[in-house]
Parts: C-alpha cells; sequence; structure tokens
C-alpha cells in the first residue's frame, strides 16, 4: 500500500498542446554553450535557400544537457538493434555566413 502511494506520489503529468505535438522538421543542430548553460538552435536548411530560420530553441544545463545526450545515444543504439545500423551521410558543407555577408582581411 505505502508503495503505491509513493509511485502516485512520484508520478509525473505531462501535457502537450496540438501545435507542439505537430513538431518541427529540422536538420541542421548548431549547439553553443557557456559555463553555465547549453544552447541548441535547430534548423530546417534548404538546399540553394541562403537564408534559414530557427525552427526550435532548446536551453539545458550542463547537468541535462549530458542526461539528454545519454538518453539519445540508448535510443539509437536501440533503434539500431531493432532496425539496423544508421549509415552516416557524406558530410555536407553548410555555409556558416547563413547568407550573410562574407567577412573579409
Amino acid at each position: 500500500m505505502m508503495e503505491e502511494q509513493n509511485q502516485q506520489q512520484n508520478q509525473l503529468n505531462i501535457e502537450i498542446s496540438e501545435e507542439v505535438a505537430e513538431g518541427e522538421y529540422a536538420n541542421l543542430a548548431i549547439i553553443t554553450h557557456s559555463h553555465a548553460e547549453f544552447v541548441i538552435d535547430f534548423v530546417n536548411v534548404m538546399p540553394g535557400t541562403p537564408k534559414s530560420k530557427v525552427k526550435s530553441r532548446i536551453i539545458l544545463t550542463p547537468q541535462h544537457a549530458k542526461r539528454f545526450m545519454k538518453a539519445l545515444t540508448e535510443n539509437i543504439q536501440r533503434f539500431e538493434a531493432a532496425n539496423g545500423k544508421i549509415q552516416d551521410l557524406e558530410e555536407v558543407q553548410i555555409p556558416m555566413n547563413f547568407g550573410g555577408p562574407t567577412a573579409q582581411a
């Protein structure tokens, strides 16, 4: 009985709006960090388009970033166990000026 009460106290009810549930497609993640946080910007870069917008930004503490990395690694391992190895795409060169002016010396 006590164990059942503890489980109920530890449950977390997470809700998601319809808009968020639709998700955003991203094919580029830009990761920056400071001593206090990691910032991950998710971008959808379209070929031949000189400008792209950040679709979503996630800000994590270093501890949460590490936990996220471990969870993602575990999920990729499970996916590959069920579906086969994920093949790396050949490296794509994305211009880092993102359509802005090119610096000159």
